[in-house]
């Protein structure tokens, strides 16, 4: 998966040991491939690969969440819509019907793998620019490939894509599409019209896609990685998620000591508080746009 998922986890059949599976894969890896650390990126509390993490592994960076809406407590969307507090409802009632006097507001789902397809293409190239606007980066958009993947995933038999579009005037001004599994939906790549930022599409059109998500009787819409206060309005809980790293060597120690928990997080914090700007001339000096 190298940058493209949005957790890391084990796969292993749920009799098996996980610190036992751990150990044998880690064991098996750094023979075929010596290495002084390894390192995994958001890992969700609860999940496999947390269980199976080894004693010596070192939590580094800012521990950071994952909101979901759990369906599973509601008999239909409007029993969980009404669990919102009235006063959002009533924000959203009023920004839906500012947008409405200028022109129609409709929601539509991607019915064949062309409008998928054509939806991720949107996605991936809105959320790029939006990244370089903010002089901000990730590994996926470092990644040439990215794109090309994400299309790769639109009409595959064997993995269910779920792609939504809030459009005004026949126009899209949010969007998201994401993986169906195991009635779980999980909302991979989101963008806006910033032009309409002042009501908060991204906000309303979580309305649409968590109803759809009801509509298909699936029990979770998991929103990802990071915590966003859009996403937080929807939330019903937040999942724990934590990078970790494990020292092989004591190279790897020092460097997980001195790089990964002390270094990165005060360069990370540095960088982000620097004007947009000059964020984005660093990440082009840096190659990373």
């Amino acid at each position: 998966g190298g940058a493209f998922p949005q957790y890391a986890d084990l796969l292993a059949d749920p009799a098996i040991d996980a610190k036992a599976a751990m150990a044998a894969l880690l064991k098996a890896a750094s023979a075929a491939c010596p290495a002084d650390m390894v390192s995994f990126l958001k890992v969700r509390a609860g999940s496999r690969l947390a269980a199976g993490m080894p004693e010596s592994a070192v939590a580094t960076g800012s521990t950071g969440g994952a909101p979901f809406i759990d369906l599973t407590r509601h008999p239909d969307f409007a029993d969980y819509f009404a669990t919102l507090k009235p006063k959002t409802r009533k924000n959203m009632r009023n920004a839906r019907n500012r947008l409405e006097r200028e022109a129609s507001l409709t929601h539509h789902v991607a019915a064949n793998p062309d409008e998928t397809r054509a939806l991720i293409d949107r996605t991936v190239a809105g959320r790029a620019v939006r990244l370089r606007e903010q002089g901000l980066t990730s590994r996926a958009f470092t990644d040439p490939d990215f794109a090309d993947f994400c299309r790769s995933l639109a009409g595959r038999p064997d993995l269910e894509i779920l792609a939504m579009s809030l459009r005004h005037g026949g126009a899209p001004i949010a969007e998201q599409w994401g993986f169906v599994h195991n009635s779980r939906y999980y909302a991979f790549v989101a963008s806006r019209d910033f032009e309409q930022s002042d009501e908060s599409p991204g906000k309303l059109h979580l309305k649409d896609v968590i109803e759809t998500c009801a509509s298909a009787k699936l029990d979770m819409a998991d929103l990802l990685v990071p915590v966003m206060p859009y996403k937080l309005t929807w939330a019903t809980g937040v999942a724990q998620v934590a990078d970790y790293a494990l020292p092989l060597t004591l190279k790897g120690h020092a460097g997980i000591a001195i790089w990964d928990r002390r270094l990165r997080p005060w360069a990370k914090t540095l960088v982000l508080a620097l004007p947009k700007p000059l964020r984005g001339l660093l990440m082009k000096v840096a190659g990373r746009d």
